[in-house]
């Protein structure tokens, strides 16, 4: 058609043979996978992850993830790594992701299945309906602790707990009119965390229901959505206020994620589940050129 520009008038690259690269998301936290029976985990250098995450000039993502097949039938690796191009133990929205993902790659014969990662084994299983779900399960929640931080105005507590990583849980008036920027990061290196620090998740409560923002390490910034920070938030509250299970927790991407589990005796929470969006957004082929370096502006 005259003034419209087609496919065969367009200089494509003769070969298209590339890196193919999956896009999803977990309520707003967003991630590249690989297949890593095609694409090899030991290829992937911090400098090819950074490039592949940056959202100016890669693909965009708050982290990167390599699929392996697990160490049995019904198991799958996954490798996981900040856009910073760090490995991390575990992410919660990245498991959501991995496990829908597997089931695609058929790195997992059935709905359920095993992640073996870094922090160890983690059931997930695929929800079958309209929406594109899946949920996770931990076995218990870490032992929680108060460390040396002072408190502002408009925070509550701070409790230091893990689940799969560390998370710093503030108790706040409102988590929506927190700083994120610059309180999220003076709390993620504060040197009562140090060496390694922890995501700072900003939670309030309004009736039964958590809206909770996330400074997140290795991403250096507000990520959308947290799951492993949705649970540890939970599982504070309702040890500490009387929070009743399950609960929704609103993210910053206005999606909701449902944490349930078992209140023991001592109200600490067991057998953590998270269930949450797990959606495939597009997939791509990665150029070779994406990795090579890039001119400096001036030389």
């Amino acid at each position: 058609m005259d003034g419209v520009e087609t496919q065969n008038s367009v200089d494509f690259p003769k070969n298209m043979n590339g890196i193919v690269a999956f896009k999803m998301t977990g309520s707003g936290n967003d991630f590249v996978f690989v297949d890593g029976r095609i694409s090899a985990l030991d290829s992937w250098t911090e400098d090819k992850i950074r490039a592949v995450c940056d959202r100016r000039d890669g693909i965009g993502a708050d982290g990167f993830a390599v699929l392996e097949p697990g160490s049995a039938p019904g198991r799958v690796r996954f490798h996981f790594f900040n856009a910073d191009g760090g490995r991390a133990p575990m992410c919660g929205n990245g498991a959501l992701c991995a496990t829908r993902m597997a089931r695609w790659l058929e790195l997992a014969e059935s709905d359920e299945m095993t992640l073996e990662t870094d922090a160890g084994q983690v059931s997930t299983c695929v929800i079958q309906g309209e929406e594109e779900l899946a949920e996770f399960e931990l076995e218990a929640v870490g032992e929680m602790s108060d460390p040396a931080i002072e408190l502002v105005d408009g925070e509550h507590s701070a409790t230091l707990t893990t689940v799969a990583v560390p998370h710093l849980v503030v108790v706040v008036d409102d988590a929506e009119t927190v700083s994120i920027k610059t309180r999220g990061s003076e709390l993620r290196f504060h040197s009562s965390l140090a060496p390694l620090g922890a995501n700072v998740n900003f939670a309030s409560l309004s009736g039964n229901a958590l809206r909770v923002r996330t400074y997140e390490r290795g991403v250096e910034g507000e990520t959308l959505a947290c799951a492993t920070g949705s649970v540890a938030c939970a599982a504070v509250l309702a040890k500490r206020q009387d929070l009743s299970l399950p609960a929704d927790v609103i993210s910053s991407s206005g999606r909701t994620l449902l944490v349930s589990g078992i209140l023991d005796s001592d109200r600490h929470l067991q057998s953590p589940k998270l269930r949450g969006e797990a959606r495939l957004v597009f997939r791509a082929i990665l150029e070779d050129k994406l990795f090579r370096p890039q001119p400096v502006a001036g030389q």
